[in-house]
C-alpha cells in the first residue's frame, strides 16, 4: 500500500537538451516572435478574451410610397388606357417571418365566375372529339374539372370543356416595362430590436437622434434604418427595373458585432444586401418570384372575382451577430491553447537536425557525396538527442571482442554453434557518460601510445602459452570449457578476441579496473555506504562487482551491459581471483527485470 501511494504521489517532468548554437537560437526566437505577434493580434482583433453570445432579435417593417399604373382596358370594342393609383395597401402583402413583399408587376383576368367554358388551348387540352376528353378528370395543371365534351375555343381550335372560373386564365408574358417600375422609389423602414440575455443587454437599430427624413447611404448615413428599394439593388450591382418585370428575392442582412465592455463599448448595426434568387435562370425554368390572388365581389347576385398574377420582390431580413464581454475563462483557455504554437520552433529545428543527419547518412552510403560541416554538427546533435534502444528480449545477447571497435548483437534463438563463431549484427559502441562517476572506480595512468598499434593492444604485452585444456574456439589460450548443460554450452563459448592474440586478462588495465580488490570495495561502499562485507559474502559480492565493472568498461552502456556475455577467459580469471567455496557456478541469466537471478 505504501509503495502504491509513493507511485501516485510522485511528479514526472521532461528532460530537455540545450544546444548552444547561435543559428538554432536565432531560429527559435524568430519563431517565437512571429507566434507571439500572431497570438497577440488575434487576441485583440477577434476579441478572444470575451465570452460570446448570439443575438436574439425581432423585426418590424413599414413600406411607403405611391405609384401610378396605366392599364389598358377594352370598352365598347376599343382599347382605353385608364390610370390608377397603387398605395401601400395595394402593393404590399403580409408574410410570415422577417420578410415583406412588394408588388412590381401583375396580370389580370377580370369578370371570372364559376361555370362551363373551354379551357385555354395547350398541348394537353387540345381535342378533336369527345373521346379525347375524360369526364371528371382533374389535371393539376388544368384550370378545372373536365365534363367530357370537346368544344370550340376560338376559330378551328377545340379544347376540352371544364367546370371552372370562366373565362380561364390565359398564359401571358409579364408586361415590359414593369407596371410598378416606380417602386424603386419606395422606402422601407426597418425596426430591429435585439437582446443578449446572457449579458443582460438590449438595444435597437433606431438611435435616440434618429432623423425620420434620412435615407440609408453606405458612407454618408450608414446607420439610417430607412432604405430606398432602388438603392438596395444598386448596392448589389443589379438593375431594379429588370428585376421588377419577373420579380426576385433580395436579402437585407443586419449584422451586430457588439463589444459590451465598458471601456470599449460599441454596439451598432451594419447593413449589407445580397441577391438570393437565381438571377441567371433560363426563361423556361420559371425565373423570378410570383403568385396569384383574387379580389371577390358580387354583381347581380352572382359571385365574381378578378384573378391577379402578381410579380414582385420578396425582401428577407436576416439578423445575425454576437455580443462579447470580458471573461477570464475564455482568456485562460485561449492562452492555454496557443502555448502549443511556440513548439513550432522545436518541431522545425528538430526537422533540420534530422534532415541534415539523414543527409550525412546518405553521404556515407554514397562516397561521392561529401558531407558538409553543418551536416556533421547536426548529426552530432542528433546522436545526443536520440537514443536508439533494442527491444529487451530474453534471448538478446551482446558480445565485445578486444580486437574490434564495435559490439556485436546476437539472438540466442539463432545460435546453432559456438557464440564465438556467430557474426551477429554490428552495433556502434556507445560513448561513455563520464558524468556518472560511480562507473569510474579508478583511473589508472595510461602509458604513452606506441605509433602504429591500436591503443588497447598496447596494454596486452604479456604473451601466454595456450593451456592443454583450451577449447578449439579459444583465440587467447586462457578460455576453459563451459560447466553448463550441453544444450546451453554454446552461450558461454566466447573468447575475448576474434582473432588469435594476447588475452585481455593479461593487461594492466584489466587488473586495475576489474581485479583490484581495493577498487571494487570502494565501488561497493560508494553504492551502499553501510554495506557489511563479511567473510562469507565478500567474494560473491566482489565477484559480481567485477563482472559489472568489466561489462560497463567493455560495453559502455548499462543497457547493453545487462545483456552482455563475458568472455570465458575473463569470467574464469575473475572466478579464480574471487572464488566460490562450492566451486560450481550457474552461468549467465537474463536481467532481473526479465525474471532474472543475480549475475553470477
Amino acid at each position: 500500500m505504501a509503495a502504491c501511494c509513493r507511485d501516485i504521489l510522485q511528479y514526472e517532468t521532461d528532460k530537455t537538451i540545450q544546444i548552444q548554437s547561435t543559428n538554432f537560437g536565432a531560429i527559435k526566437w524568430v519563431f517565437h516572435v512571429i507566434v507571439f505577434s500572431y497570438v497577440s493580434f488575434a487576441l485583440v482583433s477577434d476579441k478572444l478574451y470575451q465570452r460570446k453570445e448570439s443575438v436574439i432579435s425581432s423585426v418590424h417593417t413599414k413600406v411607403k410610397g405611391v405609384a401610378e399604373v396605366k392599364e389598358e382596358i377594352i370598352e365598347n370594342g376599343k382599347k382605353k388606357v385608364v390610370p390608377s393609383i397603387f398605395d401601400t395597401a395595394d402593393y404590399t402583402f403580409p408574410l410570415q417571418g422577417n420578410s415583406f413583399f412588394v408588388m412590381t408587376n401583375f396580370l389580370k383576368t377580370e369578370d371570372q365566375k364559376q361555370g362551363l367554358c373551354a379551357e385555354y388551348p395547350t398541348r394537353r387540352t387540345l381535342c378533336y372529339s369527345d373521346k379525347s376528353c375524360k369526364k371528371g378528370w382533374m389535371d393539376p395543371q388544368s384550370k378545372g374539372i373536365q365534363t367530357g365534351r370537346c368544344i370550340v375555343y376560338k376559330g378551328n381550335q377545340k379544347t376540352c370543356e371544364v367546370y371552372a372560373w370562366c373565362p380561364t386564365e390565359a398564359p401571358e408574358e409579364a408586361p415590359r416595362p414593369a407596371l410598378l417600375n416606380s417602386a424603386k422609389n419606395f422606402t422601407v423602414f426597418i425596426k430591429n430590436n435585439i437582446d443578449f440575455p446572457g449579458h443582460n443587454y438590449t438595444t435597437r437599430n433606431i438611435l435616440p437622434d434618429f432623423n425620420k427624413t434620412c435615407i440609408f447611404h453606405k458612407t454618408k448615413d450608414p446607420l439610417c434604418p430607412i432604405f430606398r428599394l432602388g438603392d438596395i439593388f444598386q448596392e448589389t450591382g443589379d438593375n431594379f427595373s429588370e428585376v421588377a418585370i419577373q420579380g426576385g428575392i433580395m436579402g437585407i442582412e443586419i449584422y451586430w458585432d457588439c463589444n459590451l465592455d465598458r471601456w470599449f463599448h460599441h454596439c451598432r448595426p451594419q447593413y449589407r444586401f445580397r441577391r438570393l434568387d437565381d438571377k441567371i435562370t433560363n426563361e423556361t425554368l420559371h425565373p423570378g418570384y410570383n403568385f396569384r390572388y383574387a379580389k371577390y365581389y358580387k354583381e347581380n347576385n352572382v359571385e365574381k372575382r378578378t384573378l391577379i398574377k402578381v410579380f414582385g420582390i420578396r425582401f428577407d431580413i436576416l439578423v445575425f451577430g454576437t455580443g462579447g464581454k470580458f471573461d477570464i475563462i475564455p482568456l485562460i483557455v485561449y492562452i492555454g491553447s496557443t502555448l502549443s504554437y511556440f513548439g513550432l520552433a522545436t518541431v522545425f529545428i528538430d526537422f533540420l537536425i534530422n534532415a541534415y543527419s539523414s543527409a550525412c547518412c546518405r553521404s556515407f552510403i554514397y562516397p561521392c557525396c561529401k558531407c558538409c560541416e553543418g551536416c556533421r554538427v547536426n548529426e552530432y546533435y542528433n546522436r545526443k538527442k536520440c537514443e536508439v534502444i533494442m527491444e529487451p528480449k530474453r534471448t538478446l545477447k551482446y558480445v565485445s571482442f578486444v580486437d574490434e571497435s564495435h559490439i556485436r548483437m546476437v539472438d540466442e534463438q539463432l545460435l546453432g554453434r559456438s557464440l564465438q563463431d556467430v557474426n551477429g549484427r554490428k552495433v556502434p559502441r556507445p560513448l561513455m557518460d563520464f558524468t556518472d562517476l560511480s562507473r569510474l572506480p579508478l583511473s589508472p595512468p595510461v602509458p604513452p601510445p606506441i605509433p602504429g598499434q591500436p591503443e588497447e593492444m598496447q596494454l596486452l604485452k604479456e604473451v601466454v602459452t595456450p593451456t592443454s585444456n583450451s577449447p578449439n574456439w579459444c583465440k587467447c589460450g586462457n578460455c576453459l570449457p563451459s560447466q553448463l548443460p550441453k544444450n546451453r554450452q554454446c552461450i558461454e563459448e566466447l573468447c575475448c578476441r576474434k582473432e588469435a592474440g594476447a588475452c585481455i586478462t593479461t593487461s594492466a588495465l584489466f587488473r586495475e579496473l576489474v581485479l583490484s580488490r581495493r577498487a571494487l570495495q570502494l565501488l561497493l561502499l560508494y553504492q551502499e555506504p553501510l554495506l557489511a562485507l563479511d567473510e562469507d559474502s565478500a567474494n560473491r559480492r566482489l565477484r559480481h562487482c567485477a563482472y559489472r565493472c568489466y561489462a560497463t568498461w567493455r560495453f559502455g552502456s548499462q543497457d547493453l551491459a545487462d545483456f552482455a556475455i563475458l568472455p570465458s577467459c575473463c569470467r574464469w580469471r575473475i572466478r579464480n581471483e574471487f572464488p566460490k567455496s562450492e566451486g560450481q557456478y550457474s552461468g549467465f541469466k537474463s536481467p532481473c527485470w526479465l525474471d532474472r537471478a543475480e549475475q553470477p
